[in-house]
């Protein structure tokens, strides 16, 4: 009897990223979708392989389970866990509902392809199942980052381009991905001829924005950024592409930051935009006790939802906090 299904490989990992790859070839998938989707699924497989499951057909809904129940406990520890409170380098990297959830969807997925659609998917919110927390969309606990001497201990251990792209993310907003394949040479030249910097690589969707550029910290940003990149195409190493230097360089980043306090990269966006509504508004963000009229309140909102790349003023709440 072949193992794992008659995926082709005696390794349960490489079988899963086999299924995802023929969901990908038939068009049920589409290419990012299949490497997330691998990702998360082979941190399933360490998890499996540490319970002495190296085989797909030995995979169970109640290893499934208990693999939740672990990333449910470290949602809730990251919940509860003071802005600035360190953990030790023995702890688990803490992690978001949302993270949570599509850890176990992505165990769902490779199970149901494997198994022709015989598996029974497993529920990441169910109190009887995993119990993972619900996602919320509205931001109540100040983000990190928030506090520039802070972030700059955070730092420390980082080397020249993770500070720099660190600095990216705080200072512009910019998602950990814009960060890495900005052309910080030319974003540097444009701040300083036209007051803006286009962001157009790495973007969501695809879809290019420009950013007003109105303090020195956004300045410096780029100009540390621009030192890094050299002559390269971008601020990541010129002999990496993206795939190896998330799996790679970003990794440490994040794991690095995480250790001194700081919880994701992307919490330091919510960092610029509250910063940045006090700017528009003069009042702070609500996350942070503000309450600013409602109509400086939208203004405000607005103009963050597009420095930020989203459409929708709504989604300010998970970095803003509440609408008035």
């Amino acid at each position: 009897m072949s193992k794992n299904f008659g995926l082709g490989s005696r390794s349960m990992k490489k079988a899963g990223m086999f299924a995802l790859k023929h969901a990908e070839m038939v068009g049920a998938i589409s290419f990012q979708t299949a490497a997330d989707l691998g990702q998360r699924w082979g941190q399933f497989c360490e998890f499996a392989s540490e319970h002495g499951v190296r085989q797909m057909e030995y995979v169970d809904g109640a290893l499934v389970v208990e693999y939740g129940n672990q990333l449910a406990a470290r949602v809730r520890e990251n919940l509860n866990r003071l802005p600035g409170e360190t953990y030790s380098d023995t702890e688990l990297p803490l992690i978001r509902a949302s993270t949570a959830q599509n850890r176990i969807s992505a165990v769902n997925t490779v199970m149901t392809l494997a198994t022709k659609g015989q598996w029974v998917p497993i529920s990441p919110t169910s109190s009887s199942e995993c119990g993972i927390a619900k996602r919320t969309h509205v931001r109540i606990v100040p983000p990190t980052g928030l506090n520039r001497d802070h972030l700059q201990r955070a730092m420390a251990r980082l080397d020249a381009r993770g500070r720099a792209i660190t600095c990216l993310a705080r200072e512009l907003g910019l998602r950990s991905k814009e960060a890495s394949l900005l052309d910080a040479v030319s974003a540097l030249n444009e701040a300083v001829k036209t007051g803006e910097v286009t962001i157009e690589y790495g973007t969501k969707g695809g879809k290019s924005r420009r950013l007003t550029v109105s303090s020195d910290w956004q300045l410096s940003a780029l100009r540390r950024a621009a030192d890094i990149q050299g002559t390269a195409r971008a601020v990541i190493p010129s002999e990496e592409d993206w795939k190896s230097w998330r799996e790679n360089g970003l990794r440490f980043i994040r794991e690095t930051l995480q250790q001194s306090g700081i919880r994701r990269i992307h919490d330091l966006r919510s960092a610029y935009a509250c910063e940045r509504y006090e700017q528009l508004t003069g009042f702070r963000a609500p996350v942070l006790g503000g309450n600013a009229p409602r109509d400086l309140d939208r203004e405000a909102r607005q103009k963050i939802s597009a420095e930020l790349g989203h459409s929708r003023i709504d989604i300010t709440n998970a970095y803003l906090g509440g609408q008035r």
